[in-house]
């Protein structure tokens, strides 16, 4: 999960806040699930060119992929509610020499901007809203007549191992029902179609990609869920899900790698889904 969700009017409780830890733990899953977003948004339309509008930016990931496909003629205007989450977000951007990213900070349903975008984009964003159709129709205005609006979410219900994994699935149910107490739609991605019907735009296109892999030679979607658990002990604990001794977040990845490994299991991750259509 992202920070995005900060970014709008409606948005409900975000419970993963925005500490260095936070924001380091969301680069690393950056780095896992930017093909997967890579591939979404050029099956949008978004390409050469484009002014696009980055909902909820975070730490930058998104909007610093949306510049690489948009090219030095294009434009990316990241927006975010968090201070913190921007500072590093415009460092990130200055370290690459990207002169085609800007941030503005402040809810992008409010903030106004001199002409309209091309393109609307977001991750991770519609499921920490309490009305996420009235917050994808309040950006969606930000679009020109026919821009694209897309949106990749998750569905925690992809989650699974075979052979099971018992630690990484424990460590889901746990993570995943502290997020929903705290008001988040961790079904948000099979929830995209009637949220864009619902916000008045046309019924979107879909696509559905997910994480998978042998954790012998690949750990990558087993950390996710590791370093989330690691990220939300004290919100897991506060919730009244699980105890700190029943997470032991110190050994907590050793022991979830370890098993899995011995147990030959193949992790897959929950469902990464995106929805676009045109406003």
């Amino acid at each position: 999960m992202k920070n995005e969700g900060s970014g709008s009017r409606s948005a409900g409780s975000y419970i993963l806040g925005h500490t260095d830890q936070e924001l380091e733990r969301l680069n690393r899953q950056a780095q896992l699930v930017e093909p997967i977003t890579r591939r979404f948004f050029s099956s949008a339309g978004i390409g050469s060119g484009m002014r696009v509008l980055d909902v909820g930016s975070g730490a930058g990931d998104v909007a610093m992929l949306a510049a690489d496909l948009v090219g030095t003629s294009g434009e990316v205007v990241g927006t975010d509610r968090s201070a913190a989450a921007l500072a590093m977000a415009r460092q990130r951007v200055k370290a690459r020499s990207l002169s085609n990213v800007t941030f503005r900070e402040g809810n992008p349903a409010e903030l106004t901007f001199d002409q309209p975008f091309d393109a609307v984009i977001g991750r991770y964003v519609l499921m920490f809203q309490r009305d996420p159709a009235a917050m994808l129709s309040d950006v969606a205005k930000h679009a020109r007549r026919g821009g694209i609006v897309v949106f990749h979410e998750i569905d925690w219900d992809g989650v699974r191992s075979s052979p099971p994994a018992p630690i990484y699935e424990q460590c889901a149910q746990w993570t995943g029902e502290t997020l929903q107490r705290s008001g988040a739609d961790i079904r948000m991605g099979t929830r995209l179609f009637a949220t864009f019907v619902a916000a008045g735009l046309p019924a979107p296109s879909m696509q559905i990609e997910s994480l998978i892999a042998g954790v012998a030679n690949n750990t990558g979607p087993l950390r996710v869920i590791a370093d989330l658990t690691i990220s939300m002990a004290d919100a897991i604990q506060n919730s009244d899900v699980a105890t700190a001794a029943e997470i032991g977040a110190e050994t907590l990845t050793d022991r979830m790698i370890g098993e899995a490994a011995a147990n030959g299991s193949v992790i897959q991750g929950r469902y990464e889904i995106a929805a676009w259509s045109r406003a």
